[in-house]
């Protein structure tokens, strides 16, 4: 909690009418030195980190909704770093550190809440990748542990130790899992990049991108026409859709993923509890509701519907795991869209078009990078082009050279 915060509550006057977190919606300059193509997360992170670090302010920030209300708001809310690969276990560790003192660095409560996650094995073959993991994420300074049935029984004492006749043989505990509010991150950026010049526009669509002898020249946008120096493109789900009207294709599939939540009820699970074999990943929120999460839909789509289907089979999954949770009622369900890349890790960094940087395929691990993925962007963008070795693996080239950061194990439910 930030130490202000107690300062505020304390004071007999709250300037709220005189002290917006935004400012109100302006018009559109002809001109900007960066464009950031996507209002989520990524988008306001990496412009805040532009200007209060690298001193770049002319930026503009274009999202054709709302802040942070494509797949930012859409997510579960999920920060770990228990990855596979040590490229992948760096640059999440990294993130998490950043998760830790975003509120102090914001003055905004961003509530992190550090959970641990445990993810169940199943067999013998996931326990043995699990030591595997386990030791890697500790080589790079991750709080990973490989922990037995006794151990999973003081964690979660309600788990039922035989779902579905696939009895419990060990989990991968991850101390450093942890949640936080999805939207309040998106604000915290996105208050901290508006107050030192950056614009925020929202409703306004990106239509179509100027490209003059290779390089990126400026945007068309449904309120105009802009000039830039160079475009950030974190436009999340519609990551191949924004790469075609540049003028070049991406190796992304884009599927819906759907979660669902109950009616809250008193308190009794800690830890973020996942099991890859059943598909499903189980959470209580601060309020008390059950959040539960899974795989992908099956195909291909640009869609944020709910289904019938999905919900049957994730909700049965679910209930044998916590038989209990049978009782409650759900409230509601939803859904984000998701761009796979056959590794299952992100793009970043360079594109075919020169000053055209990319922020994509993201999958369903994209909230848990927002403050790494927005510095080391931001990096990018400040010295013109220099790729920061910490996201230099997840090249769109990579899928050339077969150099891929393969990370298909590292999901909290298969996909």
């Amino acid at each position: 909690m930030p130490f202000s915060l107690l300062k505020f509550g304390l004071k007999s006057d709250y300037p709220f009418e005189n002290d917006p977190d935004l400012p109100p919606p302006s018009e559109l300059k002809r001109h900007y030195d960066v464009v950031i193509i996507g209002g989520g997360g990524h988008g306001v992170a990496t412009a805040y980190y532009l200007a209060k670090y690298h001193g770049i302010t002319n930026v503009a920030v274009l999202e054709k909704g709302y802040l942070g209300g494509g797949n930012t708001a859409r997510n579960t809310a999920v920060i770990r770093s228990n990855y596979m690969t040590p490229q992948g276990v760096k640059f999440y560790a990294a993130s998490v550190k950043l998760f830790q003192n975003l509120s102090h660095e914001f003055d905004f409560n961003i509530m992190y809440s550090e959970r641990g996650q445990l993810t169940l094995a199943h067999t013998d073959a996931t326990v043995r990748a699990f030591r595997q993991r386990a030791e890697v994420n500790k080589h790079f300074g991750g709080r990973t542990e490989l922990i037995g049935p006794q151990e999973i029984r003081e964690l979660v004492p309600t788990l039922n130790m035989n779902p579905a006749h696939l009895p419990v043989l060990a989990g991968l505990w991850h101390k450093d899992g942890a949640t936080a509010r999805h939207d309040a991150v998106a604000w915290g950026y996105a208050k901290g990049a508006t107050q030192r010049g950056v614009e925020l526009h929202q409703l306004t669509e990106v239509t179509d991108v100027d490209i003059q002898n290779g390089r990126v020249t400026g945007v068309h946008t449904n309120r105009g026409n802009i000039s830039c120096g160079c475009v950030v493109q974190a436009v999340a789900g519609n990551s191949s859709l924004m790469a075609a009207k540049a003028g070049f294709r991406m190796p992304i599939t884009t599927y819906p993923l759907q979660a669902m939540v109950t009616q809250p009820v008193k308190p009794f699970l800690d830890p973020l509890v996942s099991s890859s074999a059943l598909h499903c990943y189980v959470q209580q929120t601060s309020r008390g509701e059950m959040v539960f999460g899974g795989g992908s839909d099956p195909y291909p789509l640009y869609n944020t519907r709910s289904t019938l289907e999905l919900k049957e089979s994730l909700l049965a999954h679910a209930i044998e795991m916590f038989p209990f949770m049978a009782n409650l009622r759900l409230l509601r369900q939803w859904a984000g869209i998701t761009d796979m890349t056959s590794d299952y890790s992100p793009i970043m960094g360079l594109s075919p078009v020169e000053n055209y940087y990319l922020d994509a395929g993201w999958g369903t691990w994209g909230f848990k990078a927002t403050p790494i993925c927005g510095k080391t962007m931001a990096e990018l963008v400040a010295s013109g082009g220099v790729v920061p070795e910490l996201i230099a693996p997840f090249a769109m080239s990579r899928f050339d050279t077969f150099k891929q950061v393969n990370e298909m194990g590292a999901t909290a439910a298969s996909h």
